[in-house]
């Protein structure tokens, strides 16, 4: 087996004795270090868990490329970050290519069952039913993309079999991995949800007690499960067994004794069978010489972020900080009411993306920003007179969003391609369900829809609920410069604005970016912000109208940018959430140069030798 030899605190670098795992540290079931920042050659990843990072490096040092190591490092996601992620969720896979610099994207959003009903949130007094209330349920369950991204990802790009590369996170469920703080703490935060399904208890909750910081799960289910997925490949997981069993649990969840019965939903092994994660094209969108690649809908994430940088566009944001601040919130204001509006999944409503991401039409947005905050809610646009065809159905207006917890995860492998691979279960455990025998928690993205029916984004049988995932990479002159996302809900639009504006308008390196306090304005009365933001722009930003309400963090961003030299930087957190790990397979001292003009790095297909 593979055994951990760690290299001070830093990045841990691996000694292969036979076709093994990934274990623990060499000595013992102890937790992995993590490190906010790496630099190096030979490509790297930033997750938010180092046992997924390290499968990442793994694969690439066994030859794999930049996308075998991003499904190595989801499936280990699955085991080492349960609550966000794992093969009963779904996300958003974007890819580029280096060798003719083409992005890629992949749509594994999960899809409503063909059972579904607009009115599937209603109680019977025509009034949405309680948000917890409808999570916990059968009802929530989307039909999972996860596997199916990955065997897309892999048919398209990859190098290797799923079947390789499902071998690390196999390891890591079955030799254990050290629980950390965070996700003791969450368990602790979830606990009455998982207790009131059997399977979910009898895995989180070992003797009816939350298993403190440093105890090692086991997970021998989820390693059966992927053994058996890489064995028959990845359709196996929507026509054989597995379908079954989900299909089973959603329609009667399996309470346990003395608990309140759940609902059932209405997915069938015919709703796994049908699902397909397509390939769709990118959006894009240019700012300050660089063009910005993200996800198009369902998701909302790419049109959002860049219509909000198209805003911004119109101003020099290099001067005052407190004025360039303020027209930062006042964009994703503008941005999030036409999002509001307009988004939902494309192949079930007329979107107009192209509209949305118009120049002109950002030009005329940006002219409704003064001095002082503009009063919300700030109502849509008409972004149609700019999309080349008529206007379609005007759809009710939506404004509550609940989707919250996800993962994001960035890879660059040695000849410059990159993902940007943003994927979730939704809610902290998703549904709380997880599929008996089977070691994995099913998603509730289906309360990711708006519950009133009438909007873009109401329910309807096999519709995408829209995300506000925003995997993102960044290019110059056609070549790769940066891969950025987070987790967080609708805040995941606003941390990767800030994270993007806070390096091309401040001149922020991307660790600094990243480190830098955040605020999220989302077309609300008040702005949600850490501490440290109020604090050091608060008031002045106040006396402009902007009103703030503190929250303990935004965002957990997991990014990568390539330096000067053919060097690569990953980065993530250093203290959000828990922190992240930032690797790269040939760790060398920090570039002297640092990293705040992105104007001379490029991925150019010799990002790995140095």
């Amino acid at each position: 087996m593979k055994r951990w030899l760690l290299v001070g605190s830093a990045v841990a670098t691996l000694a292969t004795a036979g076709a093994g795992s990934v274990a623990q540290a060499a000595g013992g079931p102890e937790a992995l270090p993590k490190q906010p920042v790496a630099y190096g050659t030979g490509g790297g990843a930033a997750t938010m868990s180092p046992y997924a990072t390290a499968s990442a490096i793994d694969v690439l040092k066994h030859g794999g490329n930049a996308v075998d190591a991003a499904v190595a490092a989801a499936a280990t996601l699955g085991v080492s970050e349960p609550f966000v992620a794992g093969p009963g969720g779904g996300g958003y896979f974007v890819y580029y290519r280096a060798r003719d610099h083409k992005v890629f994207t992949i749509d594994g959003r999960e899809t409503a069952p063909a059972g579904a009903t607009p009115d599937m949130f209603l109680g019977p007094d025509g009034n949405p039913m309680d948000f917890e209330t409808a999570v916990e349920s059968g009802k929530s369950v989307g039909v999972p993309g996860q596997v199916a991204t990955w065997g897309v990802a892999l048919r398209q790009w990859g190098r290797r079999s799923l079947r390789s590369d499902l071998r690390p996170a196999i390891g890591v469920a079955r030799e254990g991995f050290a629980l950390d703080q965070a996700l003791s703490d969450a368990i602790q935060k979830n606990q009455a949800k998982l207790a009131r399904f059997p399977a979910s208890a009898a895995y989180f909750l070992p003797g009816g007690q939350v298993p403190a910081p440093g105890t090692v799960l086991h997970n021998p289910d989820l390693a059966s499960t992927y053994e058996q997925i890489g064995r028959n490949g990845w359709q196996w997981f929507y026509n054989g067994p597995i379908a079954a069993d989900i299909a089973n649990q959603v329609q009667h969840p399996e309470t346990s004794p003395g608990t309140t019965p759940v609902a059932g939903g209405t997915m069938t092994p015919q709703d796994l069978a049908k699902y397909t994660a397509p390939l769709k094209d990118p959006v894009s969108w240019n700012y300050r010489g660089y063009t910005m690649y993200g996800m198009g809908p369902s998701s909302s994430g790419g049109t959002t972020v860049g219509e909000a940088m198209n805003i911004l566009s119109n101003f020099d944001q290099t001067g005052d900080r407190i004025a360039a601040l303020h027209r930062y919130l006042e964009a994703s204001k503008i941005a999030f009411a036409d999002r509001g509006q307009y988004l939902g999944d494309a192949a079930y409503v007329k979107v107009p993306v192209r509209g949305i991401l118009s120049p002109e039409y950002a030009k005329e947005r940006a002219a409704l920003i003064g001095e002082t905050a503009l009063p919300t809610p700030v109502a849509p646009g008409d972004p149609w007179k700019y999309n080349g065809a008529a206007a379609a159905r005007k759809y009710a207006l939506s404004r509550a969003d609940h989707e919250q917890h996800t993962n994001h995860l960035v890879v660059a492998d040695r000849e410059g391609n990159v993902v940007s691979y943003t994927n979730t279960i939704e809610q902290i455990a998703g549904s709380g369900i997880t599929v008996p025998g089977r070691g994995f928690l099913l998603n509730n993205e289906l309360t990711d829809f708006n519950f009133p029916t009438g909007t873009a984004n109401s329910v309807a049988p096999g519709k995408r609920p829209r995300s506000s995932m925003s995997p993102t990479i960044v290019t110059r002159d056609g070549r790769a410069v940066e891969a950025v996302g987070s987790p967080g809900g609708s805040t995941i639009i606003t941390t990767v604005l800030q994270t993007l504006i806070n390096q091309f308008d401040f001149g922020m390196t991307l660790p600094e970016a990243i480190e830098a306090p955040r605020a999220s304005q989302r077309n609300s009365a008040t702005t949600d912000a850490e501490p440290a933001f109020i604090n050091k722009y608060g008031p002045a930003l106040q006396a402009k109208g902007q009103a703030f309400k503190p929250t303990d963090y935004i965002g957990i961003v997991a990014a990568l940018s390539f330096l000067p030299g053919h060097k690569l930087q990953t980065a993530t957190e250093s203290w959000r959430g828990g922190g992240g790990s930032a690797m790269v397979l040939r760790p060398q001292n920090p570039d002297p140069r640092g990293g705040g003009d992105l104007s001379d790095y490029s991925a150019d297909g010799e990002g790995g030798d140095g």
